[in-house]
């Protein structure tokens, strides 16, 4: 049997040939099957992993033999994968929540822009995110890329095209096996545990050099682009920007970046966690979304008039997000660990305010010119999918510029202390995400109904765990 030639060497031999048309060159994305062969084969990729996200962006699908792959062969899963809960227990059904009788198959529909190496495989390995249809590819409207993409196609349909920009924050952690112990920073190469307050430290990312190379070479690899890397105020957090355009394209990005963070992170012995709140005391861990809409015809920033002033369709934006986006919550922050993050004074925005230049506000507007004009939405949290947190927060200031919706004044001072004013829980975000037709119009009720009644499975789940809380203060004492 001959030996396996590394991927490396097939990159190495890619580089060197002149007859290989240029499309193939590329590290991410084809355009035909024809293409999708040619790049297949002459990197010599064995085996190929057929990925999606589900309602949680946890990575589902099948894996295959290439040959199999470029062979016309119909990729199925259960309908039920999506009404799974992220322990993998199927809630009771209600009124809404219903699962298909029976269990019909969908079909994986692979979008080849995506198709990209699997860096850290031994074996060559390629990876490509599918689409999710019906058996007879019917579209199915519950599914996280299917979502966004709706969303996205609203704004088409005005002529206008969202850009987003996210920054998604983790933390680096001692492997620990068992759950019923608090998590801990992992020892750097100075031999020690980080401490906190290392914000924007060098030393801090310096702690990690080889992980964090390993980070860049597995982006690298697969096309994808990390824009700024720095350490946040917690032990061993670290947040990674990603540059501006399409959201579905950066959600997808968003989603291999924590397989391939993880992935570079247990390379090095250590875990890397997208964990809302991973250690009590300690910042919790965000997903910022940038964004902005253009003109499609001519590209003109659509929250700047012509002078460079501040557009109505941008403060109708920031009104929709102050209206919706507590009702949208529960696709921003997914479970209930994310509404630990969201309390007063630990540098998380616990309100609706926005302001120019106020990291306190959940609305941050950044210094920039008239073309650059942009809102950052600092609610998500880094543990929620990046296909639904993205299609939230594009669907409210959708919603806010349709209705002509106002926003308060802008707000000048400290924001994020005293009342919390957002649901302060996972069931009282679900409820609000229930209640308001407008949203049923942007994401369908059918998505709204199964992610109500998953979410309310998983809140379940959490109830029967007793906390460390419950036995030290109510044990004796009650």
């Amino acid at each position: 049997m001959p030996s396996k030639r590394s991927v490396a060497q097939q990159a190495a031999k890619i580089s060197k040939s002149s007859k290989i048309p240029a499309a193939l060159h590329s590290s991410r994305g084809v355009k035909t099957w024809k293409e999708a062969v040619d790049w297949l084969k002459i990197r010599g990729i064995e085996d190929i992993e057929c990925i999606t996200p589900d309602l949680a962006g946890v990575p589902r699908g099948k894996m295959m033999p290439t040959s199999k792959f470029t062979s016309n062969t119909s990729l199925a899963l259960p309908s039920a994968i999506y009404r799974h809960t992220i322990s993998g227990e199927y809630p009771d059904e209600t009124d809404q929540f219903r699962y298909d009788s029976r269990d019909s198959d969908i079909k994986l529909l692979p979008d080849l822009s995506t198709l990209s190496i699997v860096p850290w495989e031994t074996d060559p390995t390629a990876q490509v995110i599918c689409d999710i249809v019906g058996s007879q590819g019917e579209q199915i409207n519950y599914t996280p890329r299917n979502v966004l993409k709706r969303v996205v196609d609203l704004y088409r349909q005005k002529g206008w095209k969202p850009v987003v920009a996210p920054e998604i924050e983790f933390y680096l952690v001692a492997q620990n096996d068992d759950p019923d112990y608090p998590l801990r920073p992992p020892k750097g190469r100075s031999g020690r545990s980080i401490l906190g307050g290392q914000g924007y430290s060098i030393a801090g990312i310096n702690e990690f050099d080889e992980l964090i190379d390993d980070i860049y070479h597995f982006s690298e690899k697969q096309g994808l682009e990390i824009d700024t890397l720095i350490h946040e105020e917690g032990p061993a957090q670290l947040e990674i920007n990603l540059r501006h355009g399409d959201p579905i394209e950066l959600a997808d990005q968003v989603f291999l970046f924590k397989r391939t963070i993880r992935e570079a992170a247990l390379k090095h012995g250590i875990y890397a966690t997208f964990m809302a709140k991973p250690m009590q005391g300690q910042p919790g861990s965000a997903m910022h979304i940038h964004q902005s809409v253009v003109e499609i015809n001519t590209g003109r920033n659509l929250f700047s008039n012509v002078d460079g002033s501040p557009s109505k369709e941008f403060f109708s934006f920031i009104g929709g997000m102050q209206h919706y986006v507590p009702r949208t919550l529960a696709m921003m922050a997914p479970y209930v660990n994310s509404y630990r993050r969201l309390t007063p004074d630990m540098s998380a925005p616990v309100n609706t305010a926005w302001g120019y230049d106020n990291r306190t506000t959940a609305f941050r507007i950044p210094v920039s010119d008239a073309a650059a004009r942009r809102i950052e939405n600092r609610l998500p949290s880094s543990d929620a999918n990046p296909y639904l947190a993205l299609a939230a927060s594009l669907g409210c200031g959708y919603l806010g510029i349709i209705e002509g919706l106002q926003p308060t004044p802008p707000t000048e001072d400290t924001a994020n202390e005293g009342e919390i004013d957002l649901p302060r829980g996972l069931l009282e975000a679900v409820s609000l995400l229930e209640s308001a037709p407008s949203l049923a119009d942007v994401f369908t009720p059918e998505f709204i109904a199964i992610y109500a009644g998953v979410k309310r499975g998983e809140f379940e789940t959490f109830m029967q765990v007793i906390s460390p809380w419950e036995r030290e203060f109510l044990l004796l004492n009650v």
